[in-house]
């Protein structure tokens, strides 16, 4: 048997075919070759295309195939890291519906403060186990206040890993760490 990982970064994907039982690695690709670009139309500001990220997902899983040959057909399990704190939102018909607002896009930290405050120190240090600051909520609350006609289409949002997963496999999920990376988890 053999696993797959795929890391979704902001520069590239990257991507390794690996032997479980020995773990030795069978196939590595990056895509593209040289950085993806991450657009800034305001100072602070960070996006990227969720469908750049298929694409080069796409690109090196080709490779992989290329220079793993029918080897990749074995693949009993896949694995996916990914930049965390992007928000990727989609309509019912999982269309994206603007860009991904990346980990390092800072419009959002101003919302995050106001929400630590409004829900206190405590709850959101002891139960939520950090500051909303400018994870994926304070993103999402973000669009809700600043492109209302967008937000109204909203049927899921995910991070960006999550929208890699629903690329794959039809499901748009997460998971607990995936909510708790996005401040929605009440642990």
């Amino acid at each position: 048997m053999f696993l797959l990982g795929y890391d979704i970064g902001s520069s590239s994907i990257k991507a390794s075919l690996m032997e479980a039982a020995s773990g030795k690695a069978i196939a590595s690709a990056v895509s593209p070759k040289t950085e993806m670009a991450i657009q800034a139309k305001r100072p602070g500001w960070a996006e990227q295309q969720p469908e750049v990220w298929w694409k080069h997902v796409k690109s090196a899983t080709a490779e992989i195939r290329r220079k793993a040959g029918r080897r990749i057909q074995d693949v009993g399990a896949i694995g996916i890291s990914y930049q965390m704190h992007g928000l990727v939102i989609i309509d019912q018909k999982q269309k994206v519906l603007r860009p991904a607002i990346i980990w390092c896009d800072s419009r959002a930290v101003e919302i995050g403060e106001q929400a630590f405050s409004v829900l206190s120190p405590e709850k959101c240090l002891q139960r939520l186990l950090n500051s909303p600051g400018n994870f994926t909520a304070s993103k999402l609350a973000w669009v809700m206040m600043h492109e209302p006609e967008i937000f109204v289409k909203v049927h899921k949002f995910m991070l960006p890993g999550d929208y890699i997963a629903m690329k794959l496999t039809g499901q748009a999920q997460t998971t607990p760490s995936g909510l708790s990376e996005g401040i929605l988890w009440d642990f």
